[in-house]
């Protein structure tokens, strides 16, 4: 294969992280990738950790804000500039094994398919493992819409096939709207079904806040998707149940 993978890596604090993020990209298996690092204006010494990564490597490549503008402005910006087929994204606490683009890139070419994720592993803090995720076989606009399922860093869209698709600008949950918008212009997205990185599970972010990310659901479906408020409730009652169904 001699397809591009552009990897998305936003960044903010992450210092102690991030060096462990990079490290599991340039392990990869599948060396034909491009990985943008767009710093939002970290005050640690995150960008320091990148820069030093990127004189050694050439394939990555560090972006830097002018202001702190928020994730979903940070992974446009790489959206932006990405020059590969094949568009996939991994939070500066997020890692990848070793086979993740190997394996999904084949998957995707064998099938001839636009839109694709894979199940992946919860993590804690310090890495340690806490629960394998996983995901429906296939997944569609209207099935997505009744919870997010599908991790941001198993990801990958054939930008070549469906044009760059940008993130709504919200604070937060504008992965969800992405893969919402990705849904709308292809029928269905297919998992890859392995297990093929780890989430970082954070103290104190918001994703860990259920109340929070309550309402964010709600102003995704309402701001974004442009939905009458009952239907906007119904889906914000859907989503509580359904997590609630995955934990047991």
């Amino acid at each position: 294969m001699n397809n591009i993978v552009s990897i998305i890596t936003p960044l903010y604090n992450t210092e102690k992280y991030i060096e462990d993020t990079i490290k599991s990209v340039v392990s990869q298996t599948y060396s034909n990738w491009e990985m943008f690092i767009i710093d939002d204006c970290s005050t640690d010494d995150g960008p320091n950790i990148v820069k030093r990564y990127s004189l050694m490597d050439s394939r990555i490549k560090y972006i830097q804000m002018s202001t702190n503008s928020g994730g979903a402005v940070c992974r446009n910006r790489g959206i932006e500039v990405a020059q590969g087929k094949y568009i996939s994204f991994l939070d500066s606490d997020d890692i990848w094994y070793s086979t993740k683009l190997e394996q999904q890139l084949k998957f995707m070419e064998k099938n001839n398919i636009n839109f694709s994720y894979t199940n992946y592993d919860k993590i804690s803090e310090d890495g340690e493992f806490q629960k394998k995720m996983y995901s429906p076989k296939r997944i569609s606009y209207r099935k997505l819409l009744t919870t997010n399922y599908l991790g941001c860093l198993t990801t990958m869209y054939n930008q070549e096939k469906l044009g760059k698709i940008y993130m709504p600008i919200i604070r937060k949950r504008q992965d969800y709207a992405l893969w919402l918008q990705i849904l709308k212009k292809e029928k269905y997205g297919h998992l890859v079904p392995e297990v093929l990185g780890g989430y970082r599970v954070r103290k104190g972010s918001v994703s860990a806040n259920k109340v929070e990310m309550v309402k964010w659901n709600y102003r995704l479906f309402r701001d974004i998707e442009k939905m009458p408020i009952y239907k906007c409730m119904f889906y914000v009652f859907l989503n509580i149940i359904i997590k609630v169904l995955i934990k047991r």
